[in-house]
């Protein structure tokens, strides 16, 4: 009798698990396919539904660090877009981000994801509130070993996204913790695998830029051409004029050389 209640509550528990299992799985298929279509709306409904997985599986390794790449795209996506009160929503969501991202590194600490959008997250979070604010928080080293350790497990991930993170990392904090020699040679690196993608054209810049010299300063302008040339026109955080859009970006480091 014991053996049969202990067999009955055994199929109990599988009958209640596994559609919640295969619930989340097709709610993590529904989530890829907004997120392919890209464009803020889709990451938004993207990270409704990576959301309603997670709930469904809270220790679905995939649900929680997919989630955490629709939440980084979807503030990314605010702020590039000028959408009212982008800094609250990098603030709201950069934080958000980081928990699942943890999350998913908690669930599986051999593959980049996690850590990768982890330290991606924390990027958006800094637009909201400022770099000084999330190194007040005691972000930066957290942040250094998250990109870090995507580099070590497979540098190639997301377009070699660790390698600019990276290389963006060195440039944008404060003295003395700045440090544009290493930042330099991570976009040199870079740029042997996309040399044409405008986050790495801009960010590379600018560094050349805060470096100075001539030599330097002609390289920048260089880069700013192409930007100019791919008629680039979102918006971002840049260290040389706070808040503007890729285009005019381009035009005032063009008239400051």
């Amino acid at each position: 009798m014991k053996r049969f209640s202990l067999v009955g509550l055994f199929m109990v528990m599988v009958f209640l698990v596994v559609p919640s299992l295969s619930s989340a799985q097709d709610l993590i298929a529904e989530g890829d396919a907004f997120y392919a279509q890209g464009g803020i709306d889709n990451y938004q409904k993207a990270m409704d539904v990576l959301k309603k997985a997670v709930a469904a599986n809270p220790n679905s390794f995939e649900a929680n660090w997919k989630l955490a790449r629709a939440i980084r795209w979807y503030a990314e996506e605010s702020k590039r877009q000028n959408v009212k009160d982008w800094q609250d929503l990098c603030k709201k969501y950069g934080k958000e981000g980081m928990i699942v991202a943890e999350k998913a590194v908690s669930l599986n600490a051999s593959k980049p994801d996690g850590y990768y959008w982890y330290g991606c997250n924390v990027g958006i979070y800094a637009d909201g509130v400022s770099i000084l604010t999330a190194l007040a928080e005691g972000l930066k080293d957290k942040t250094q070993s998250s990109f870090e350790k995507t580099y070590q497990i497979d540098k190639k991930y997301e377009d070699a996204g660790a390698i600019l993170a990276l290389g963006r990392f060195w440039s944008v904090l404060p003295w003395p913790l700045k440090d544009n020699d290493r930042s330099i040679e991570y976009f040199k690196e870079y740029s042997k695998l996309y040399p044409d993608k405008a986050e790495y054209l801009i960010y590379y810049a600018e560094v050349l830029m805060d470096e100075g010299g001539k030599d330097n300063k002609a390289k920048a302008g260089q880069l700013a051409d192409k930007v100019i040339q791919q008629n680039v026109k979102w918006r971002f955080v840049s260290q040389l004029y706070d808040y503007i859009a890729a285009d005019e970006w381009a035009a005032r480091l063009k008239k400051d050389l």
